[in-house]
This record gives structure tokens, sequence and C-alpha cells, in this order.
């Protein structure tokens, strides 16, 4: 999915990128602490990330904004067209500032934290 949304443009740090073991050892609060100190924007396939404090906490203190795919069960070609249909609508979102969590479906993104 990384490559794909590169060649449309998108600037993609994947957790692999990062962490050893493709990220496989580090817990979700971290690689998302990481990358909000960064100033990137974290995207998982988890919507239930929001809704578990430690991994949810680094987006309250950063008053960040982070993204989840709606749908776990999605080709990551599906995933690609999600993200680049509404690509306009998670700029304005990411603008708007945090703390924020916004699902990605197919017809559109939706604030559904806090």
């Amino acid at each position: 999915m990384a490559e794909g949304l590169r060649a449309c443009g998108w600037t993609v740090h994947r957790i692999g990128d990062v962490f050893p073991d493709d990220g496989q050892d580090i817990p979700d609060e971290e690689w998302i602490a990481h990358g909000l100190d960064r100033s990137w924007v974290p995207l998982s396939k988890d919507g239930r990330i929001k809704t578990r404090d430690l991994e949810i906490r680094p987006v309250l203190e950063r008053e960040a904004v982070l993204f989840c795919l709606d749908n776990q069960q999605l080709r990551s070609a599906e995933m690609i067209d999600h993200l680049s249909m509404h690509r306009n609508a998670i700029h304005r979102a990411i603008e708007k500032g945090g703390p924020a969590a916004y699902a990605v479906r197919h017809d559109r993104i939706e604030r559904t934290w806090p």
C-alpha cells in the first residue's frame, strides 16, 4: 500500500522503515508518538486504536489527528482508492487540528473521536 500511495504523490513513512522487524515489537503508542513528533500524520487499519487510552494518548497530548481505515478487509488497491478519493478532506481535517481521530470510509471521512 505504501508504494501505491507514494505513486499517487503521498509522502509515506512505513513503520517498517523506521523500526526493526517491521515494527512488530513496537507498541502502538510508541510509533504514533514517534511519527507525531516528526509532524507525520498516523494512519492505522485498526479503528479501535482510538478507544485504547495508551494508544490515543500521544494524539491527545500533541493535539494531533489520526486516521483509520474503516474496513480492515480491503485490498491494498481499495485502501489507496479510498485515501486518494478523500485526499482533500483529509488535508482539511489535518488543517483543523486535533485532537481528533477520523475514519476513512468508502464515501467520506468521519470524525469518530473525541
